[in-house]
C-alpha cells in the first residue's frame, strides 16, 4: 500500500467542513453544549432555551433571579465559552 498522500482523518475532516462552511455550525453547537460546563448545573436547570444568531448567544431562563446574577457574568461569560473553542463564535450574551 502506497502512503504517499496519507492524511489524518480528522484533517481530511476538517478540511471538509471549512469548504463546505459547516466548521462555524458545528463550534456553535460546541458551544452551546459548553453552557452547563461554565455555569454549573443549578444555574443549566433555569435554562429554558439556548440558540445562536448573528454572533449572540441567546438564554432564556425561567429564573429572574438566575438572569440578574448573570447578567453581572456575562463578558466573563462570552470570554470563557470562547476560549473553551478556541475561537471568537459569539461577540455577546443576550438573558431573557
Amino acid at each position: 500500500m502506497d502512503r504517499i498522500n496519507a492524511r489524518k482523518i480528522s484533517d481530511v475532516l476538517k478540511e471538509f467542513l471549512r469548504e463546505n462552511k459547516l466548521d462555524r455550525k458545528f463550534k456553535e453547537r460546541e458551544l452551546m453544549e459548553s453552557w452547563e460546563e461554565m455555569v454549573g448545573r443549578t444555574i443549566n436547570r433555569s435554562t429554558k432555551k439556548i440558540y445562536i444568531r448573528e454572533r449572540k448567544l441567546f438564554v432564556v431562563l425561567s429564573s429572574s433571579v438566575v438572569r440578574n446574577e448573570l447578567h453581572m457574568l456575562k463578558e466573563e461569560i462570552v470570554r470563557k465559552l470562547n476560549e473553551k473553542i478556541g475561537e471568537e463564535i459569539i461577540t455577546e450574551l443576550v438573558l431573557k
